[in-house]
């Protein structure tokens, strides 16, 4: 909020339950399914990358319950920052609240730079102009263009209204699901089971444990919706938060099961892991015929648009509640006055995709790893926190299956005798990361102290 000498002023409320499940889902699922189905299978066959995200994401239902039960108690955009600054100290609240701004914040730049790939393969013209070349990956202007030009789309559409943003939200989630529903109906028609084999590519268990651990990366999103908390319409009732956020779980496992066996099926995928979009050549090879690939293509872009759009939103709801409660500049919660949005965190958040587009390609996997851990201790905080609440004893119960979910999460990706553990990259990338966050807070503890 941001007093002034008039009235209140408070974000617009505006979203139904259809808008958080469409928030929570959409900014769960993004291109992953199209741009890296390649890297998906490789870690761990057809059956070990099903196992992977089925057992990854069923495992995420008691932090969704969690989730739940908080936003209803406490309906705060600022998510994880509030319910941790309930019952921990503040250096815990503000480490959990910027972790998973990077969790989110981190989408937005791997989507421009996705928008450009999928550009690039519809029109192959595109691919030219090499600009420079970051980890043996070409940086193309044309790309860099497109990316510029959806996120400045993105962040006007949400500088000015939240209506407009969910408007947007939903098209692009419903519009993403009927495409689904057609391209996978019409070419698993074509496959074989005859396909599948290799269905693991280590040993099971590797082959399960390598896909789970990139889970958490694709499947954030669902507690985006206690983000939107504050914005809901005056007609609805918090028991909605709870319905949006299973939802977007279920609907979250079953979409990416469905989309890793059909393109087991349609095709054989070993042969075409080499291919730029595997995703979208297994299902052309089983049709023989370019019209599905537009269909899939379609859907990417759709699907692409809402996930950015979704984690747009989440990030700086985020960064605005931190802002308004301190812990950074505290310009960054002031609310527009006719918009009724948090337009600094909003301009913020469009200013630093932008800038981190131009790491190119290089981005796209190690995002995926850093992201995964950034999420993993966001769900952790917030289950642990629910714990110290001290509720009932079974659902303390279900926030300890939680809180151990989140923490092998993070574990199984930071310890060096684990297989896909963090590289050199993903720990540059979060060092870079946490340095900042330790910036911000110290100018803010040094300028509190100046007072």
């Amino acid at each position: 909020m941001l007093y002034n000498s008039r009235r209140v002023i408070t974000l617009a409320r505006k979203l139904r339950v259809v808008d958080y499940f469409a928030l929570g889902w959409g900014t769960m699922v993004g291109v992953g399914w199209l741009v890296v189905m390649d890297d998906w299978l490789l870690r761990g066959g057809v059956l070990g990358a099903i196992l992977g995200f089925a057992i990854g994401g069923a495992l995420l239902l008691p932090i969704g319950y969690v989730y739940g039960r908080l936003v209803t108690a406490m309906p705060d955009a600022a998510g994880e920052v509030a319910y941790t600054a309930r019952v921990f100290p503040q250096s815990i609240s503000f480490t959990t609240g910027w972790m998973m701004i990077l969790a989110y914040f981190i989408v937005c730049p791997w989507e421009a730079v996705a928008v450009g790939r999928i550009a690039g393969y519809i029109f192959p013209a595109l691919d030219s102009i090499e600009l420079y070349r970051i980890a043996g990956q070409p940086v193309y202007l044309p790309h860099l263009l497109i990316g510029l030009s959806l996120t400045g789309l993105l962040t006007g559409l949400n500088y000015r209204g939240i209506r407009l943003s969910a408007t947007f939200q939903n098209w692009t989630a419903f519009g993403t699901l009927a495409l689904f529903v057609l391209f996978v109906g019409f070419g698993v028609s074509k496959g074989s089971p005859r396909n599948f084999p290799p269905l693991f590519t280590h040993s099971p268990f590797v082959s399960v444990l390598l896909v789970m651990q990139i889970v958490p990366y694709f499947m954030t999103g669902f507690e985006s919706v206690v983000k939107g908390a504050e914005e809901a319409s005056p007609e609805f009732r918090s028991r909605g938060f709870f319905k949006a956020i299973w939802m977007a779980i279920v609907v979250g496992i079953l979409f990416y099961t469905i989309v890793i066996a059909s393109v087991g099926y349609v095709a054989p995928w070993k042969q075409l892991t080499s291919e730029k979009f595997m995703t979208a050549v297994a299902f052309e090879h089983a049709v023989g015929s370019r019209w599905i690939v537009s269909v899939i293509l379609a859907a990417a872009l759709l699907s692409l648009f809402k996930v950015f759009n979704g984690n747009f939103v989440a990030a700086s709801r985020l960064l605005f509640a931190i802002g308004r409660r301190g812990l950074v500049d505290r310009r960054l919660g002031h609310v527009h006055p006719r918009n009724q949005t948090p337009s600094i965190a909003v301009l913020c958040i469009g200013l630093a995709t932008g800038a981190c587009m131009f790491l190119g390609d290089a981005i796209l996997v190690p995002v995926s790893e850093v992201g995964s851990v950034a999420s993993a201790i966001g769900w952790l905080a917030a289950c642990a926190a629910y714990y110290r609440m001290r509720p009932a004893p079974r659902e303390q119960f279900i926030a300890a299956v939680g809180l151990t979910v989140g923490l092998l999460m993070i574990l199984m990706k930071i310890l060096p005798g684990i297989p896909g553990h963090f590289t050199g990259y993903e720990w540059l990338a979060l060092g870079i990361w946490v340095l900042l966050g330790g910036g911000l807070g110290w100018r803010r503890s040094a300028g509190t102290n100046s007072l």
